[in-house]
C-alpha cells in the first residue's frame, strides 16, 4: 500500500529548525504537517497567567513555511497546545499569528479553531455525580479549587481533530491536546490502526529528539503501513538506530510498555524495533487496548502570591558544611519578623568547594515579597554560622540590582480525570475562512 506519510518540523513550535531540513521533508510530499506547541514541563505559569511559552517573533518565523507548504500541498497542518499551555488566551494569542501569516502568502485557509477550555459549572456538576477521580498522587478536586483556578483545560484526544478534518479544514488549531494525537487522528482518519497511528505519533511529536544528535529543532518523517512504520529524521546529518527510537518510546511515561491515553492503552511490549538502513528505524507489533470509558485528563492552576529572588555564590567551605543550621535559622527569623504568610525556598546547588545559592521569597504582593526578599539576603550576608571565622560578608551577590521581582507565582490545583460520557462534546470547535 501506498504510506500516509506524516511530518512534524520540530518537536516544538517556536524552538526553530533548519530550513533545508524542511524543504528535504516536503520534497518527500508528505499527507500532513503536524506541531506540537505546549507542555507542562515549563510548570503551572503559562497555564495560569494565560502567557505564551515562546516569542510571537519565534512563532512567525517557524509557522510561515509550514502554512506556506501546507496550501501550496493542500495538505492539513495541524497544531496542538497552542501558546504552551492551550487555554483560550494561548490558543487566541496563536490564532492572530497564523492570520498574519496566512494573509502574507496571498491565499485562503479555512482554519478550524478547537478550544479546550472547561466550564466551571459542568465540572462541578461532574464532581458531584463523583465522574472526577486524581490523576496521581493529587488530593480529590473539590469546588472550591475549580473557582479559584485561573484557567482549566481539558486534554483533548483525536475525536476533536477528525471532526475538524472531515469538516474541510486546511488548518488545525487546538488547545491543550494529547501530544500524539495531533499526528495520530489524520492517521487514523486515514485508515491507519490505531496502535500504528499513537505510536507514530508519540515519536513525532518530539521532533527529532528520537533521532542521533537528537534535538526538538528539528524534524523527523514517519511513513505508515499496513502494520507497520517507518521513521527517520528529516536532516541528512542525523539518523534514527532501533536504540533512539526505542528510548523514545520510553520517553515521559510511568510504565515501560504501556501509554494511556483518552482512547485507550498503546501497548508496546511486543513491539520490535528493526535497523531498516543507516537513517531509518522500522516499527512493528505495537498493540492498542480499547478504553471501556472515557476518562479526559483536566490541567488547572491557581496563584499563591507573588515572587521574588535572589542569586548568590557561597565560597567558605565551612558555611557550606553547616548549610542545614543557617537555613532552619534563616527561615525562623523572616517568619518571625514577617508573619506566617511568606516563604522562602532555598536552592543550593554546588559542593564544598563552592555553591550557588538562589532563595525564592513568596508573599502576597510583590511589594511584599521584594521586602522579604531584601530582608533575608541582608540576614544571610552577616548570618553566624559554626566554625565561623570571618566577619566579612559570606555572599557574594554578582547581579545589581540584587532583589529580582518574578511577578505572580502559580500552581497547578487541577490534575486530574473526568468521565466523559458517550456521544458527549466538550470541544467547541469554530470554523474561519482566512
Amino acid at each position: 500500500m501506498k504510506p500516509v506519510i506524516l511530518f512534524a518540523p520540530q518537536g516544538m513550535l517556536g524552538y526553530g529548525y533548519p530550513i533545508e531540513s524542511f524543504k528535504r521533508a516536503i520534497s518527500m510530499e508528505p499527507d500532513m504537517i503536524g506541531v506540537d506547541a505546549g507542555s507542562t514541563d515549563a510548570g503551572p505559569y503559562r497555564l495560569g497567567s494565560g502567557k505564551p511559552t515562546v516569542s510571537e517573533q519565534a512563532v512567525t518565523k517557524d509557522l510561515t513555511p509550514m502554512v506556506e507548504a501546507a496550501l501550496s500541498l493542500k495538505i492539513p497542518l495541524i497544531i496542538g497546545s497552542a501558546g504552551g499551555a492551550g487555554a483560550k488566551p494561548h490558543v487566541e494569542w496563536t490564532f492572530n499569528i497564523l492570520e498574519r501569516v496566512v494573509k502574507s502568502t496571498g491565499k485562503k485557509a479555512r482554519i478550524a479553531v478547537i478550544y479546550s477550555d472547561v466550564n466551571r459549572k459542568w465540572l462541578s456538576s461532574k464532581l458531584h455525580k463523583g465522574n472526577v477521580k486524581p490523576l496521581g498522587p493529587v488530593a480529590s478536586l473539590t469546588n472550591s479549587e475549580i473557582r479559584s483556578a485561573r484557567n482549566i483545560v481539558a486534554v483533548m484526544g483525536i475525536s476533536p481533530y477528525i471532526e475538524a478534518l472531515e469538516n474541510g479544514a486546511d488548518i488545525i488549531l487546538a488547545g491543550r491536546s494529547n501530544d500524539p494525537a495531533i499526528f495520530a487522528s489524520f492517521a487514523i482518519w486515514k485508515g491507519i490502526k490505531k496502535s500504528l497511528a499513537f505510536h507514530a505519533g508519540k515519536i513525532l511529536e518530539c521532533g527529532a529528539i528520537a533521532a542521533v544528535p537528537g534535538t526538538a529543532s528539528d524534524g523527523s518523517i514517519a511513513y505508515l503501513f499496513e502494520d507497520h512504520f517507518v521513521v527517520e529524521p528529516s536532516n541528512p546529518a542525523r539518523v534514527c538506530t532501533t536504540l533512539s527510537v526505542a528510548a523514545h518510546s520510553l520517553y515521559e511515561k510511568e510504565h515501560p510498555y504501556m501509554i494511556a491515553g483518552p482512547e485507550g492503552i498503546l501497548y508496546m511490549k511486543d513491539t520490535r524495533f528493526t535497523q531498516k538502513d543507516k537513517r531509518s528505524v522500522i516499527v512493528e507489533g505495537t498493540q492498542f487496548l480499547n478504553a471501556e470509558e472515557t476518562w479526559i485528563k483536566l490541567e488547572g492552576a491557581k496563584s499563591v502570591g507573588f515572587r521574588s529572588i535572589f542569586i548568590a555564590f557561597i565560597k567558605d567551605p565551612i558555611m557550606l558544611q553547616t548549610k542545614s543550621e543557617w537555613i532552619t535559622q534563616t527561615k525562623e527569623a523572616v517568619l518571625n519578623y514577617f508573619g506566617e504568610d511568606v516563604r522562602l525556598v532555598f536552592h543550593l546547588k554546588g559542593g564544598e568547594n563552592g555553591a550557588t545559592l538562589l532563595v525564592e521569597a513568596i508573599a502576597q504582593t510583590q511589594e511584599e515579597a521584594q521586602a522579604v526578599c531584601s530582608w533575608t539576603r541582608s540576614y544571610l550576608m552577616h548570618i553566624h554560622y559554626t566554625g565561623r571565622k570571618a566577619t566579612s560578608g559570606n555572599l557574594a551577590i554578582p547581579f545589581s540590582p540584587s532583589d529580582i521581582p518574578m511577578g505572580e507565582v502559580y500552581e497547578f490545583n487541577i490534575h486530574h480525570l473526568v468521565k466523559i460520557e458517550e456521544n458527549e462534546s466538550i470541544f467547541d470547535i469554530d470554523f474561519t475562512l482566512v
